[in-house]
Protein backbone atom coordinates (compact mmCIF):
# COMPACT_ATOMS: atom_id res chain seq x y z
CA UNK A 1 0.00 0.00 0.00
CA UNK A 2 2.28 2.36 -1.11
CA UNK A 3 1.90 6.21 -0.54
CA UNK A 4 1.59 7.68 -4.24
CA UNK A 5 1.04 11.33 -3.34
CA UNK A 6 0.53 13.55 -0.83
CA UNK A 7 -1.04 17.54 -0.71
CA UNK A 8 -3.28 19.47 2.35
CA UNK A 9 -2.97 16.90 4.70
CA UNK A 10 -4.14 14.12 2.02
CA UNK A 11 -3.24 11.09 1.57
CA UNK A 12 -3.07 8.93 -1.51
CA UNK A 13 -2.34 4.97 -1.19
CA UNK A 14 -2.90 2.39 -4.25
CA UNK A 15 -3.72 -0.83 -2.84
CA UNK A 16 -3.02 -2.35 -6.30
CA UNK A 17 -3.55 -6.04 -5.41
CA UNK A 18 -6.90 -5.07 -3.80
CA UNK A 19 -8.89 -5.69 -7.31
CA UNK A 20 -11.24 -8.35 -6.42
CA UNK A 21 -13.14 -6.14 -3.72
CA UNK A 22 -13.37 -2.85 -5.65
CA UNK A 23 -13.39 -4.16 -9.04
CA UNK A 24 -10.81 -1.80 -11.16
CA UNK A 25 -8.21 0.81 -10.56
CA UNK A 26 -8.64 2.73 -7.88
CA UNK A 27 -7.36 4.78 -4.89
CA UNK A 28 -7.56 4.60 -1.16
CA UNK A 29 -7.29 8.28 0.20
CA UNK A 30 -7.43 9.61 3.65
CA UNK A 31 -7.64 12.88 5.16
CA UNK A 32 -7.86 13.32 9.15
CA UNK A 33 -10.76 10.50 10.16
CA UNK A 34 -12.16 10.26 6.83
CA UNK A 35 -11.18 7.26 4.12
CA UNK A 36 -12.36 6.74 0.80
CA UNK A 37 -12.14 4.88 -1.92
CA UNK A 38 -11.60 6.08 -5.71
CA UNK A 39 -12.31 5.16 -9.24
CA UNK A 40 -9.94 6.02 -11.03
CA UNK A 41 -11.65 5.11 -14.59
CA UNK A 42 -14.49 7.30 -13.56
CA UNK A 43 -12.88 9.71 -11.43
CA UNK A 44 -15.58 9.12 -8.48
CA UNK A 45 -15.60 8.05 -4.48
CA UNK A 46 -17.15 4.85 -4.93
CA UNK A 47 -16.75 3.89 -0.83
CA UNK A 48 -16.32 5.86 2.03
CA UNK A 49 -16.74 9.40 2.76
CA UNK A 50 -14.70 12.90 2.09
CA UNK A 51 -15.36 16.58 3.20
CA UNK A 52 -16.30 18.21 -0.03
CA UNK A 53 -13.79 20.83 -0.25
CA UNK A 54 -11.08 17.96 0.10
CA UNK A 55 -13.32 15.71 -2.46
CA UNK A 56 -13.13 18.48 -4.90
CA UNK A 57 -9.61 18.71 -4.54
CA UNK A 58 -8.92 15.01 -5.32
CA UNK A 59 -11.20 14.96 -8.34
CA UNK A 60 -9.35 17.87 -9.60
CA UNK A 61 -6.05 16.59 -8.89
CA UNK A 62 -7.29 12.40 -10.67
CA UNK A 63 -8.48 14.71 -13.72
CA UNK A 64 -5.18 16.20 -13.99
CA UNK A 65 -2.98 12.90 -13.86
CA UNK A 66 -5.71 10.31 -14.98
CA UNK A 67 -3.06 9.02 -17.42
CA UNK A 68 -0.28 8.31 -14.51
CA UNK A 69 -2.80 7.12 -12.34
CA UNK A 70 -3.52 4.32 -15.34
CA UNK A 71 -0.51 3.48 -15.96
CA UNK A 72 1.29 3.18 -12.26
CA UNK A 73 -2.03 0.75 -11.83
CA UNK A 74 -1.22 -1.17 -14.91
CA UNK A 75 2.55 -1.42 -13.55
CA UNK A 76 2.15 -2.43 -10.51
CA UNK A 77 0.14 -5.55 -11.29
CA UNK A 78 2.77 -6.53 -13.64
CA UNK A 79 5.22 -5.86 -10.36
CA UNK A 80 6.73 -3.11 -13.04
CA UNK A 81 8.23 0.47 -12.15
CA UNK A 82 6.49 2.31 -9.25
CA UNK A 83 6.67 6.38 -9.19
CA UNK A 84 5.22 8.58 -7.33
CA UNK A 85 2.88 11.50 -8.66
CA UNK A 86 3.25 15.30 -8.13
CA UNK A 87 0.58 16.87 -5.62
CA UNK A 88 -1.67 19.48 -6.22
CA UNK A 89 -0.38 22.82 -6.05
Amino acid sequence: MPIISQFYGITIRMFYKDFQKHHGAHLHIEYNEYTAVYSIENIKRIEGKMPQKQNRMIIAWMEIHKEELLTLWKNLQNDSKFFKIDPLK
